[in-house]
Formats: structure tokens, C-alpha cells, sequence
């Protein structure tokens, strides 16, 4: 199994968090996808054929997925705010699931599976030139999320205060756009930010969790398991904890 991401740069990264790249060879391999936050458009190549294209929603759950062997997928993991500028579209719909796309979608049926510079550079300028083209971006939404997504551990009240938009009007955008509140959204984003520090064998929180029974409740609510157990990783299974570095 090989794994890689690239960084995007610029103005996008309030839309992107990464590009990534993921290929299996002799063996399939079962995953674990834990909550992290964001959601993907994921273009899958089975035996060197573009097979799937679809869409994530927001995983607030841990999904098992299994992939065959000789799979390449080139993938772009997006930020929520995306959802509305680059998509124009709601992910509510597929909180927890998926949606497939007509592999014609932003013209992945181009690509063979050694080309994914290629898919990255020309998906970053497709993006870029349609961000271009916008007419207006809530200067609240891009405070609220950057604020967010930079972990600093604000609470809803904090978050509220600082971009001058009611937590009451915050969540309901949140319910109508994504499916969940902004309150269960700064937990998984905070789950998220535990997992670095799992993966190194750190087991004792350093994000903002109460006591460690807190943490290991909230842990074991988002990805299914114990801090010990993700920190073991057998066999793979937690792909997100193996990936951070």
C-alpha cells in the first residue's frame, strides 16, 4: 500500500486540504475511515481503468471500506466550505455515505494512473479560475472556518463573538449545508487533531478534553475504538493514523 498527499497553496487552501494519492498492488486492504472534518471527490482505477468517481459526504461515524488489489485512487480532500463555493451544492444529503459521479465529472476520464501531477495542477487551476469567477464570499463563513480548521479550540460562544454571526444562525446554516451542528463539528475536528499525537503513542490529551476519561469517551465515540487500539493500528486499518506525520 503507498500513500501521498500534495499541499495546495494560495487561496484555495480555505477550500482544500489536500490532494492525495493512494494505491494498493498484490493485496486488498480493509480500512477504517474515521470523522476528520472534511469530505473528498475521490476518481478510482481499477487494473489501470477508471472504474468510480464519486463524492463523500462528512463522516461523523467510522465506515469500513475494503480495497481491491492493483486499485489507484487520486482523490481531493476538500474543507466544508467548499460545499458552497466550488460545488454550489448541500452535502446534508450524504452525511455518513456517498454519491457517485459521471466519470466525465471536472474531466477525470482524462487521466491514466500515473499522471497524478497532472490531475492535481489541472484540478488546482480549474478551482482556482472558478473561485475567480465568484461574485462574493461571506467574509464570516471564511473567518469561521479558518478559525476552526487552525485548531485553536474556540467554542461555539468564542467562534460566534469573533466573526459577529449568532451561534443560532451559525447551526442552522451548519444543519441545512452539512447535516450536524457546529458544536459536533468542533468535536470531530478536535478528534482529528488527537489522531497525530495517537499515532505517536501519545495517549494522554493534549487538546482541550477535560480528564483522559473524557478523551477516551470522546475518542471511542467518533472512530469506533480505544486510543490504545488506534495507536496499535493493525494491519493498517486506521489509514488516517498511519498518513500522519
Amino acid at each position: 500500500m503507498k500513500y501521498r498527499e500534495i499541499a495546495p497553496k494560495g487561496f484555495l487552501t480555505n477550500f482544500i486540504q489536500s490532494f492525495w494519492e493512494y494505491e494498493t498492488f498484490e493485496t486488498d486492504f480493509e480500512h477504517t475511515i474515521i470523522p476528520d472534518g472534511y469530505f473528498d471527490l475521490i476518481a478510482q482505477f481499477e487494473n489501470n481503468k477508471l472504474t468510480l468517481v464519486k463524492l463523500t459526504g462528512v463522516w461523523t461515524n467510522p465506515i469500513n471500506v475494503n480495497i481491491p488489489k492493483s486499485t489507484k485512487i487520486f482523490a481531493v480532500r476538500f474543507k466544508l466550505l467548499a460545499t458552497e463555493y466550488l460545488f454550489q451544492q448541500e452535502i446534508k444529503s450524504i452525511l455518513n455515505t456517498t454519491k457517485n459521479l459521471p466519470q466525465t465529472f471536472w474531466n477525470l476520464n482524462i487521466y491514466t494512473t500515473d499522471e497524478f501531477e497532472k490531475f492535481v495542477f489541472d484540478i488546482f487551476n480549474r478551482l482556482e479560475n472558478s473561485i475567480k469567477h465568484l461574485k462574493e464570499i461571506d467574509n464570516r463563513k471564511l473567518k469561521l472556518f479558518e478559525l476552526i480548521y487552525s485548531k485553536q479550540n474556540l467554542s461555539v460562544e468564542q467562534l460566534s463573538e469573533n466573526v459577529f454571526w449568532s451561534s443560532r444562525q451559525i447551526n442552522r446554516y451548519f444543519n441545512q449545508q452539512f447535516g450536524f451542528s457546529l458544536k459536533s463539528f468542533l468535536n470531530i475536528v478536535r478528534c482529528n487533531s488527537s489522531y497525530k499525537d495517537i499515532s505517536k503513542g501519545n495517549l494522554f490529551p493534549s487538546e482541550n478534553y477535560f480528564d483522559q476519561a473524557h478523551f477516551i469517551k470522546e475518542i471511542k465515540r467518533y472512530t469506533g475504538t480505544t486510543p490504545s487500539k488506534l495507536f496499535k493500528n493493525e494491519n493498517v486499518r486506521f489509514l488516517q493514523l498511519a498518513t500522519k506525520e
